[in-house]
């Protein structure tokens, strides 16, 4: 097949920007990579075949700066814009800003990104598609308006504690609260307001009920401009802290998704989350996330209109190159058909952070002078593991961004066998002099819960304060 675009400019930094740099080169596409001024001698900066300057340190100097990067997608003269994760790849403002350049956003419309970027307007898509969201209120509460806080009083009482108190535009965990009794009510509703306003520029709140020990699965989607839509499978991500994902693998080892029944469970899932994306007749890569209680019942819970981090998992197991997808599909091109996709064996991805999981996962920003991934250098990309990493010997983890040092991804005819995998790879990877939670992800994988499936979101953190604690 031909290549879709000549040139793609790519909006973010790191080991996504590496990851889309590596596809392009593979369909002969050139690439125009961006950079802050910590950044300017990160691998994805010398790897694309251009790079410019786009600001200061913080990203709202530089990642966040729609002019800025406007401004570079005219001076390279891409004719696409691959947004990554995170950043502004969500942001309908800077797909439109692209398109009005007269380039082509790889990724949802504006119209999408808005219908899933407000999470009250992603659960009323879901009720239209018969899907049931997590119960809770149907319209966001301003608490500065008159009878707002009432209003959630209210609301709260109805659904039952405890719940959950969401910023409306939140994501990663910024902006939530559990709340357990009426009396925690009012400081929760502070504290999610504010940092609503402070992270996303939208002050309001919604309430839903708390689901306790909730399993977390996601199900990859893919539609194309020609009105198809598939289900590329599931992947569990309930190994949390804070609600960040640590660990990620596919297919979910949650005991109802085992022997017929499970598989009767698993297809109306993955049906669930193509009826939910069909209902703005959805274009590109997107993920529908859902919970599910300990009797096995499933709730929606929002769309990922992007790319998600853990992609590579349903890679491993699908040999589908997701970026590719993206690109094609953004430069008009149907799909196959996926209907019947052929998904083989097991895979598990673990995000190695620089940080102390024993001392609450606390961010170690610091040079790195060592670098090597099982044994060898640079990125490593084969059947059974792949590395994506967005630094290298010499560079520095800073403390302006997320902490990830990279993605260890391992695949395996079962699951067992993806985990020991995973584990050999985190044991000969050395990292140095920083401190890193690979010990950690090493304990979880020999854990004899994990190792059998039975494990929630509640999992993780109790897990590291013991574990933090047998090694001070």
């Amino acid at each position: 097949m031909t290549a879709p675009f000549t040139k793609v400019l790519i909006a973010n930094r790191g080991e996504i920007a590496r990851r889309v740099i590596r596809t392009c080169k593979r369909l002969g596409i050139a690439t125009v990579a961006i950079y802050s001024e910590a950044d300017a001698d990160l691998p994805h900066v010398k790897e694309a075949d251009e790079a410019y300057l786009v600001g200061g340190p913080a990203p709202k100097d530089s990642y966040l700066r729609i002019e800025a990067i406007v401004d570079v997608l005219k001076k390279s003269g891409a004719q696409a814009v691959h947004p990554g994760y995170g950043f502004l790849s969500e942001k309908a403002a800077f797909a439109r800003a692209v398109a009005e350049a007269g380039a082509v956003f790889v990724g949802p419309t504006p119209a999408m990104l808005e219908a899933f970027g407000d999470k009250m307007k992603a659960r009323h898509v879901a009720l239209a598609a018969g899907v049931s969201p997590v119960p809770g209120v149907d319209a966001p509460i301003d608490l500065a308006t008159e009878g707002g806080r009432a209003e959630a009083r209210s609301a709260a009482a109805r659904i039952g504690y405890p719940i959950l108190v969401k910023a409306v535009g939140g994501g990663g965990g910024i902006g939530m609260q559990i709340v357990r009794e009426e009396a925690g009510l009012e400081k929760a509703l502070e504290t999610c307001s504010n940092r609503g306003a402070a992270a996303f520029a939208d002050a309001r709140v919604y309430l839903e009920r708390y689901v306790a020990q909730p399993r977390h699965i996601e199900v990859q989607v893919f539609g194309d401009t020609h009105g198809q839509i598939f289900a590329l499978g599931e992947r569990e991500c309930s190994l949390q802290r804070r609600h960040q994902k640590i660990v990620e693998e596919s297919p979910s080892p949650a005991w109802f998704f085992q022997g017929a029944e499970g598989a009767l469970r698993r297809a109306k899932l993955l049906e669930s989350a193509v009826r939910i994306v069909r209902e703005v007749n959805y274009v590109g890569a997107g993920t529908c996330e859902f919970i599910a209680d300990d009797q096995g019942e499933v709730f929606f819970l929002e769309v990922n209109a992007r790319l998600q981090v853990e992609h590579p998992v349903t890679e491993m197991v699908t040999g589908l190159d997701l970026v590719e997808w993206q690109l094609r599909v953004a430069a008009g091109e149907k799909l196959p058909d996926w209907s019947e996709l052929d998904r083989k064996g097991y895979a598990i991805e673990a995000r190695l952070y620089a940080e102390d999981p024993a001392k609450g996962f606390l961010p170690k920003p610091g040079a790195i002078d060592t670098l090597r991934w099982c044994g060898g250098e640079g990125e490593l990309q084969t059947a059974r593991v792949r590395i994506e990493s967005g630094v290298a010997a010499g560079n520095k983890m800073t403390p302006y961004y997320d902490p990830m040092l990279a993605k260890v991804v391992a695949w395996g005819e079962t699951r067992e066998q993806a985990m020991d995998r995973l584990a050999d790879a985190l044991a000969t990877s050395e990292v140095a002099p920083c401190t890193t939670n690979a010990s950690y992800l090493r304990a979880v994988l020999a854990n004899e819960d994990f190792r059998a499936g039975r494990y929630d979101t509640q999992f993780a953190e109790p897990f590291a304060k013991a574990w933090g604690a047998a090694h001070k």
